[in-house]
């Protein structure tokens, strides 16, 4: 008897929408208690019959939103040098706007 090889899949992409407090949850990796109280304070789900859906992309929009600066939540897809790369360019763009560049202060 021959064992068949097993079949590597690629890894999943993650879904375009988010169905379920359980799928929401599992993409911010936070319980659902949290997700639920998210949700109650502005959290963009829609209630679809007795479930709610959302996008990752209104969630990484949501949270960016909240804290103030860009946000994404990475998957296993996610391109972390080109997150890395705009996570920097951010950091950058703020230290020039608020004044505390590299500039080295004067002694005297």
């Amino acid at each position: 008897m021959k064992k068949s090889a097993k079949k590597i899949e690629p890894p999943k992409a993650p879904p375009e929408t988010l169905k379920g407090w359980q799928q929401i949850a599992g993409f911010l990796g936070e319980p659902q208690s949290v997700v639920q109280r998210w949700a109650s304070d502005g959290m963009p789900v829609r209630k679809q019959g007795r479930y709610v859906e959302t996008t990752p992309e209104e969630l990484n929009a949501w949270l960016g939103k909240e804290s103030g600066k860009p946000v994404h939540v990475a998957t296993e897809n996610t391109d972390l040098t080109a997150e890395l790369k705009r996570g920097l360019s951010f950091v950058r763009t703020a230290k020039h706007s608020d004044g505390t560049g590299s500039k080295k202060a004067k002694r005297g």
